[in-house]
């Protein structure tokens, strides 16, 4: 298979590197060109490729899961067939199967935290379930759990096609058949409850560090989950509550019929349950765990071909039967044979000793009817079921008026309103005899507060479990980033609602998390031809970009202080803080070589423009003329011209200096030309002698 790293397949999935092998595909890393993310890719393996049938099977079933779209199921993005090659384009999900998580917490998880599980798990069976897809695997290796705590349940619908490309029981196949439905071991027909029992046998396990039955072989296993009742879960970890405990084993009841009907029924139960641990559900373990009436089923081959048989008597002719017997005797081992004739010569004594009980039952039914009586009154009661009524409705019920005294026990915190009954003593149907009989009760005193945990300078996924140990849904937290200059990136910088402040479960939590602290991008300014100082006022002052300049003097014939270069251009976007070197005349009125790490600008006009003359002439002269820019948008950058005769400079400025600084040499009075951008915007009129300038 890894023949297929890096090909590209339907020229669109990049095929990176293998992440994992199941039993029928090979899962591998991948790159959607077209949307431009990373993938997971599950291609069909060669052997099973090459069956036409399965390949149609295959395609089919990955068709009708990639409908499904939900929050806890994996997500399939594309089915396709590219030279031969079956395959499944799926969601790349970071993160680590529930039975990696619970190998590396060592033990049981906490009840919350199964909660918390299997709350999800039991969401994703509901959406799939409506749209009549049945996973028929579902076990901690099918079920991912994210950084952020949720879990996604992988491979819908692929289970029918693993039993179809292996049809007998063997060793790679228990992983699976430790979470298996018994109608699925009988290889009877199954429904959503098959699912729903394998749910259950995961939260067992979630919730005892173990699993519900052992064995060296898969079909050892296979026949426990038929014929055998687990160890009920609070036998192994006594702090799990009692109601928790009734959903699992009403989840894991051997008879479909005693099973929650649907995902949804068993999803009520775990709500109820969140709101009140206390909780009582009323499930009878004896009924829900009764002895399964396999007599009653149709004979069914599993994988191994042992077979099970029925017990309809009138289904075929004897010699049929005698037939079916013989096959039998002949699958069985010599073992089961020894023991079938110990059973036939035990069975004389067995039919008398049957007899014998028979006989004493008869005799103590008719003690009871027709003796009892004349020994003992008849004082037997009930005891009434009176969680959720008022005291006073209770000691009004007929059940209890002139039966029951009622006494007050305290009260506990509940989701219940103030005043109704939480629990009772004795318990609900019990059977109780004697005079002056009482009942315990222990009302509600209102849910007990939750408080909003300090969560400041915490990690951000550490305060959202915090969240989900409390109780808040993680649907009702939510997470704002912002940057901060005291709090570490990625920790908490405040919270809404403020620490200590009172919970309900669904109040909205919103965490602010620090992104560190902002750096600021500013718009690189044009300061060529202005002094020194108005530059830095610009760059660095308390109103300006907050860069740092650094300078460096060069002989100029421009006036001292003069900034004849910048070594980030006008219009760069940088970082506050950036460092920018100015290149600045010293008044020498010499020029020296260009200062490193500063280009000068290239003239756009290769002639090269007239210098003035050298002030040999006494009546040359330099004045310095501000020309004033015009209104427009202060991230603009224009260029500004002063021409005249023998004389023409020019600057690229933003808008935002407002003026920039020339330096005009002429004599006696002359005109010059201002030009923005190519256009002419005004004249001006220049006497030298004087110093004096006027618009021309």
């Amino acid at each position: 298979m890894d023949q297929y790293i890096g090909k590209l397949l339907d020229n669109r999935y990049e095929i990176l590197e293998r992440i994992g092998t199941g039993g029928m595909a090979v899962v591998f890393k991948g790159r959607d060109h077209r949307l431009n993310r990373l993938v997971a890719i599950k291609i069909l393996k060669d052997d099973l490729a090459k069956d036409a049938e399965f390949r149609r099977r295959f395609h089919d079933e990955s068709q009708a899961v990639a409908m499904l779209s939900h929050p806890n199921i994996m997500a399939v993005y594309d089915v396709s067939r590219s030279e031969q090659v079956e395959y499944i384009v799926m969601e790349l999900i970071d993160g680590i199967t529930l039975k990696q998580y619970m190998q590396r917490k060592g033990g049981p998880l906490s009840w919350k935290e199964s909660l918390h599980f299997i709350t999800q798990i039991m969401k994703a069976l509901s959406h799939a379930h409506g749209r009549g897809i049945i996973h028929r695997d579902i076990k901690p290796q099918n079920i991912m759990v994210l950084r952020d705590g949720s879990i996604k349940v992988t491979d819908f619908g692929i289970a029918r096609l693993a039993s179809a490309a292996q049809s007998t029981l063997t060793q790679e196949a228990l992983g699976s058949v430790h979470y298996i439905s018994p109608e699925q071991a009988r290889g009877s027909r199954i429904d959503g409850r098959s699912d729903i029992y394998s749910a259950g046998v995961v939260l067992y396990e979630m919730l005892t560090g173990r699993l519900p039955f052992e064995g060296d072989t898969p079909v050892s296993v296979a026949i426990q989950h038929i014929n055998s009742i687990p160890l009920p879960p609070r036998e192994l970890n006594p702090d799990i509550p009692e109601a928790l405990e009734a959903i699992t084993m009403k989840a894991m009841a051997p008879k479909v019929e005693n099973r929650y009907r649907s995902a949804d029924d068993m999803l009520y139960d775990l709500e109820e349950f969140r709101k009140d641990p206390n909780i009582d559900l009323e499930y009878d373990p004896t009924k829900l765990f009764a002895t399964p009436d396999v007599a009653d089923e149709p004979t069914q081959v599993i994988g191994t071909g042992v077979r099970r048989r029925s017990a309809q008597g009138d289904t075929g002719s004897v010699r049929r039967r005698n037939r079916e017997e013989s096959d039998y005797e002949t699958r069985v081992t010599p073992m089961e044979r020894s023991r079938k004739r110990q059973r036939s010569s035990m069975s004389v004594p067995l039919a008398v000793a049957s007899i014998l009980v028979f006989i004493i039952g008869i005799g103590v039914l008719l003690w009871v009817v027709f003796f009892s009586n004349s020994f003992e009154s008849d004082s037997r009661h009930t005891v009434p079921n009176l969680y959720g009524m008022t005291v006073e409705e209770a000691m009004s019920d007929p059940k209890v008026e002139g039966i029951f005294e009622i006494l007050e026990g305290g009260s506990v915190s509940s989701s219940l309103p103030v005043g109704q009954i939480v629990s009772q003593d004795p318990a609900a149907k019990q059977q109780v005899t004697g005079e002056n009989l009482t009942i315990t009760v222990t009302t509600s005193a209102g849910e007990e507060p939750i408080y909003m945990p300090d969560l400041v300078n915490k990690d951000y996924l550490e305060a959202q479990q915090t969240l989900l140990d409390l109780g808040i849904p993680k649907a009702n937290v939510t997470m704002t980033w912002e940057y901060s200059d005291e709090t570490t990136k990625n920790n908490v910088t405040r919270t809404v609602p403020l620490a200590d402040s009172a919970l309900q479960p669904d109040t909205m939590v919103e965490i602010f998390v620090s992104q560190g602290p902002e750096v600021a991008q500013r718009t690189m300014l044009f300061v060529e031809g202005m002094t020194l100082s108005a530059a830095k006022d610009l760059l660095e002052g308390e109103k300006g970009l907050g860069l740092v300049v650094k300078v460096v003097y060069t002989d100029s014939d421009e006036p001292e202080d003069t900034v004849l270069l910048q070594s980030i251009p006008a219009g760069t976007q940088v970082d506050e803080g950036t460092t920018v070197t100015l290149q600045v005349s010293n008044g020498s009125g010499s020029v020296s070589e260009e200062v490193p790490g500063i280009e000068s600008p290239a003239p756009e006009d290769p002639t090269p423009t007239p210098s003035p003359s050298p002030s040999i002439d006494p009546d040359v002269k330099t004045i310095q003329y501000s020309v004033t820019l015009p209104d427009g948008d202060p991230n603009d950058i224009v260029k500004v011209e002063v021409r005249g005769s023998g004389y023409d400079q020019s600057r690229e400025v933003s808008l935002l200096v407002r003026e920039v600084v020339f330096n005009i040499t002429g004599k006696g009075k002359q005109k010059f030309d201002i030009y923005f951008d190519g256009e002419r915007g005004y004249s001006i009129e220049v006497n030298f002698d004087t110093g004096e300038v006027k618009l021309g």
